[in-house]
C-alpha cells in the first residue's frame, strides 16, 4: 500500500495544471492534500468525477488553508480537527480512521507572519500530539502526513545557516520535532535515509528549484509501535505544480 502526500498550494489552481494527471496516474492508495484554499461550493468538478472517497476540512475563512484526503479504501470513522476551536475553524486535521491504522492528513501552521502566529504554531504542535497520545492508548498504528512548515536539521535544508533566524527553522520549532521523536513518533524517510539530501519545497522566488535551493518541510511521522510495517519512504520531486511536491510512504503488505 502506498500513501502520498501533497501541498498542493491551491487546488482550483493545480486542477488546471496537473492534478487531475497525477490522480489518475499515480500508484495510491490513499493521497492526503494540504492548503485546498476553497469551501465546500467550490470543489472542482473534476475532482468529484474521480471515483475515490472523498474527505474534506475547510477554514471559516474563505480561500485559506484546509485540506483534503482521497482514498481507494473506505474509511471506517472521520473526524476533522481536535476538539479545540481556535485549531479546527482553520480547517487543518483530517482525521481517517482504517482497519489497521488512523491516518491523519494535517496542515501544521506558518510561523512567519508574527510572533502570534509562531506561538500558534507551536500550540497546535503541542495539541496536537496530546491528541494523537490519547489516540495512541487506544490505536497504536499512527500515521501523520502533511506539511509540518518546520526544517528539522541542517540536511534539511540547502542553506540553514542563513535561514537560522527565520521561522520555519528556529530552534524553539525545531525543538518541537524533537519532543515528536522522543515521545516515539518516526521520520520515515529520514530513520530509513539518514544521508540522503532531498526537499519537498522551494520558494518561488531566486529559481530557488531549479537550482534545488529548497527545505524538506513536508513529512510522515509513524508511531515507533507502526514503523515496522514500513517498507519504503519517498520524495517525488519530479511531479511538478505546486511549489512543494508529493512525499509517501509504502506499508508492508
Amino acid at each position: 500500500m502506498k500513501i502520498l502526500s501533497w501541498n498542493v498550494n491551491g487546488l482550483r489552481a493545480i486542477v488546471k495544471k496537473n492534478f487531475i494527471d497525477v490522480l489518475k496516474n499515480e500508484d495510491f492508495e490513499i493521497l492526503g492534500i494540504q492548503e485546498t484554499k476553497l469551501q465546500a461550493n467550490q470543489i472542482p468538478p473534476e475532482i468529484e468525477k474521480i471515483p475515490l472517497y472523498k474527505n474534506w476540512s475547510f477554514a471559516t475563512k474563505k480561500g485559506y488553508s484546509g485540506v483534503a484526503t482521497f482514498s481507494k479504501i473506505q474509511p471506517m470513522n472521520i473526524k476533522t480537527g481536535i476538539d479545540i476551536k481556535e485549531f479546527d475553524s482553520e480547517g487543518r486535521i483530517l482525521q481517517l480512521d482504517f482497519e489497521n491504522f488512523s491516518f491523519f492528513n494535517v496542515y501544521f501552521p506558518n510561523g512567519q507572519k508574527n510572533d502570534e502566529r509562531l506561538e500558534y504554531k507551536l500550540r497546535f504542535y503541542n495539541n496536537f500530539f496530546k491528541y494523537t497520545e490519547k489516540l495512541r492508548k487506544k490505536q497504536p498504528n499512527i500515521i501523520i502526513c502533511g506539511d509540518y512548515n518546520t526544517a528539522h536539521n541542517e540536511i534539511d535544508l540547502k542553506h540553514p545557516k542563513a535561514n537560522s533566524e527565520r521561522s520555519g527553522f528556529l530552534p524553539i520549532e525545531r525543538k518541537e520535532l524533537d519532543k515528536i521523536i522522543k515521545k516515539g513518533y518516526v521520520d520515515t524517510f529520514r530513520a530509513l535515509y539518514p544521508d540522503t539530501v532531498k526537499y519537498s519545497w522551494w520558494s518561488y522566488r531566486f529559481n530557488a528549484r531549479k537550482n534545488n535551493a529548497g527545505w524538506r518541510i513536508d513529512y510522515f511521522f509513524v508511531t515507533k509501535e507502526f514503523f515496522p510495517q514500513i517498507k519504503d519512504a519517498f520524495i517525488l520531486n519530479e511531479i511538478e505544480g505546486s511549489d512543494h511536491c508529493p512525499v509517501g510512504i509504502e506499508i508492508k503488505d
